[in-house]
């Protein structure tokens, strides 16, 4: 068969992108267009010359200021990526999964477990892919680890570390450092990706419960070093330390770290350990015994996950092929779950129960 027969049978998938920030720009709008058969036609922001440049900037031929107007005005769409803050991840979501368009959503699922409910519920009602930004999942490391697991390389797994810690690293826009925008601070922009891939690697297990602690040491105080720019300390009302330790219905004890700033550098990596052999994911390791011996080494890569699509090509195989989720929103409700009880923790100063 000719290349240009092959071609002829890709189905053309149409695009919306609701959100036109730095995400949008840096992540999806190429994420979409690196995909064979992929259009991206339309774009929605609330502000009416940031929807404008970036569709003239993107050659993108329609944009919006409503997402509702889009979604109705576009019956053409057959996909969204939802890239709009936190807490303003449900409305648009659940508008287009409404409308019969599979969504993208960038993590983390919402800013709060009552939103994020309300997605899984929209996403299982509708029969639509909800797939989560996580794009951590597709990476081939990862996947390797996950692979490794599922053979029983590492055993039973009782004890892991998800880190995800900055000497420096605060962002200065008020989508990330406002709760009424973001939700959360560290735990739900970087925590969020450390503790889904790690929970991916090992099955996702079940939380049962959760005690941890958050606190703001950093984002509110003038004059702060930190190379990411500079932000208003009067609107910072998020942590920028979090942490706390899981526990699963496995048996599994899982620490989580987060910090946008710090005084410490190379404080340690993500790492797990099984009666059989443990992992750490930087350096990409494993550790074990073998004829008396303690070794560890960098695992190979199979050939067929050195062949897996990425985030977005997955996001439109499952569209193409009518398949399952590549991020199963009935996965990651429980990173939401966790996030939830780590804050009610630190509130409280006692353990919570995961439901």
């Amino acid at each position: 068969m000719s290349a240009r027969r092959r071609r002829a049978k890709v189905k053309k998938i149409k695009v919306g992108i609701i959100g036109a920030g730095g995400i949008a720009a840096g992540k999806h709008l190429p994420g979409h267009r690196g995909v064979e058969g992929v259009e991206v036609i339309a774009v929605c922001d609330i502000v009416k010359d940031k929807a404008k440049a970036f569709a003239e900037k993107h050659d993108i031929p329609y944009w919006f200021t409503d997402y509702r107007k889009m979604l109705e005005e576009m019956d053409e769409l057959d996909a969204v990526s939802v890239c709009t803050p936190n807490n303003f991840h449900a409305g648009p979501t659940i508008a287009a999964l409404e409308a019969g368009k599979h969504v993208i959503c960038e993590k983390p699922m919402a800013g709060n477990v009552k939103d994020a409910l309300a997605m899984l519920e929209a996403a299982q009602r509708t029969g639509k892919i909800l797939q989560i930004g996580l794009q951590s999942r597709f990476n081939k490391h990862m996947m390797t680890l996950r692979r490794l697991r599922e053979e029983g390389f590492f055993g039973e797994v009782y004890y892991g570390r998800a880190m995800a810690f900055r000497r420096r690293g605060i962002p200065a826009s008020p989508s990330f450092i406002t709760k009424k925008m973001a939700g959360g601070g560290p735990l739900m922009d970087i925590g969020v990706h450390v503790l889904d891939v790690f929970l991916w690697i090992l099955g996702y297990p079940k939380p049962i419960k959760a005690f941890g602690k958050v606190d703001t040491k950093f984002g509110n105080r003038a004059n702060v070093v930190n190379p990411w720019g500079k932000w208003d300390p009067k609107q910072f009302n998020v942590e920028d330390f979090g942490m706390g330790v899981i526990l699963f219905e496995n048996g599994l004890t899982v620490t989580l770290e987060t910090a946008w700033a710090s005084h410490v550098e190379g404080s340690g990596t993500t790492f797990f350990i099984g009666d059989k052999a443990g992992a750490t994911f930087h350096p990409f390791r494993v550790y074990t015994d073998k004829k008396g011996e303690m070794i560890s080494y960098e695992p190979e890569i199979p050939k067929d996950i050195q062949k897996a699509p990425g985030e977005f090509e997955a996001f439109h195989n499952a569209i193409r092929n009518n398949l399952p989720s590549p991020v199963p929103p009935e996965e990651v409700i429980w990173t939401s779950k966790i996030f939830d009880a780590i804050y009610r923790s630190s509130k409280t100063g006692t353990s919570i129960t995961i439901k």
